[in-house]
């Protein structure tokens, strides 16, 4: 019986990997742009747009701070766009 189960188990693991290998860019660029989208909610009010949830976002600021360098790169702007917060 726990041979059949071991099968089992690589079975499904397998056909996991099968359906899913075609679409891993696809779900990282969509994994990505939501962590874009949440970042620019986060460091709204910094950049001086209002937030409407800039409350409940202020807590999760010192946590995002080590990947605000890879955003604001990939967004395009060679240094850091706050001048209160260096990160280059």
């Amino acid at each position: 019986m726990a041979k059949w189960r071991r099968w089992l188990s690589s079975a499904r693991h397998f056909a996991e990997e099968s359906y899913s290998a075609p679409y891993r860019g696809a779900i990282a660029r969509a994994r990505r742009d939501e962590d874009d989208l949440f970042m620019l909610l986060v460091f709204s009010e910094l950049m001086g747009m209002p937030n409407p949830v800039g409350y409940y976002t202020l807590e999760l600021q010192p946590l995002l701070m080590e990947r605000f360098h890879d955003w604001h790169q990939r967004m395009g702007m060679e240094r850091s766009p706050l001048d209160d917060l260096r990160c280059c």
